[in-house]
């Protein structure tokens, strides 16, 4: 539900549902007709009390890094507005805004891009994707020339690092991931 661009898939954020006695529910399992696939849910929305799940009195922010926040946030189901496409029938900002400092302290905890690097990698974004609508061959030639830029400077990149001995605790932190997405980092440019 909310993402950010630095960290892909590794701190996507959402807000869970709490039941009354602090604890997390358990997915919820629907069985939507006869066969072996059934679908799951842990969408706080479900945990409404009705169809057999348990009704959930409040939301905390949810990463998909492990981390949830520590505050609790009441729902009011009287005030949740069913008429709205869910998620978007509560408010909840108060777990989004948990997250994000969240967020905010990982990429503190990150190594910094240098200034310069950043401008350019930002203007080449800008330049690319006026390339793609203007001229697409060209701008998917642009395109494999920086993904073989990309390998090389990430393979670089990785030698150096295992030369140094740098843990792959250190690498995630630094990159802002968990070490399992750094060992694949890594791995994918090992040459």
């Amino acid at each position: 539900m909310w993402q950010t661009n630095e960290f892909a898939d590794e701190h996507d954020g959402r807000p869970a549902a709490v039941l009354a006695d602090g604890s997390e529910p358990k997915p919820l399992i629907y069985d939507i007709g006869s066969g072996s696939n059934f679908h799951s849910s842990t969408d706080w929305w479900d945990y409404d009390g009705t169809l057999g799940a348990p009704r959930a009195t409040g939301v905390r922010a949810q990463c998909s890094c492990g981390w949830f926040g520590e505050k609790v946030y009441p729902i009011d189901w009287e005030k949740v507005d069913h008429s709205l496409p869910t998620p978007f029938n509560s408010d909840t900002e108060g777990p989004l805004g948990d997250w994000q400092v969240h967020v905010a302290v990982i990429e503190a905890q990150a190594v910094p891009v240098p200034q310069h690097v950043q401008e350019l990698l930002d203007r080449i974004d800008v330049e690319l994707e006026k390339l793609a609508d203007e001229a697409p061959l060209a701008a998917l030639r642009a395109a494999g020339a920086l993904q073989r830029t990309a390998t090389r400077i990430g393979a670089d990149a990785t030698h150096h690092l295992g030369q140094d001995e740098v843990s792959v605790e250190r690498i995630a932190v630094g990159l802002g991931i968990s070490p399992t997405a750094a060992r694949s980092r890594l791995n994918r440019y090992e040459r």
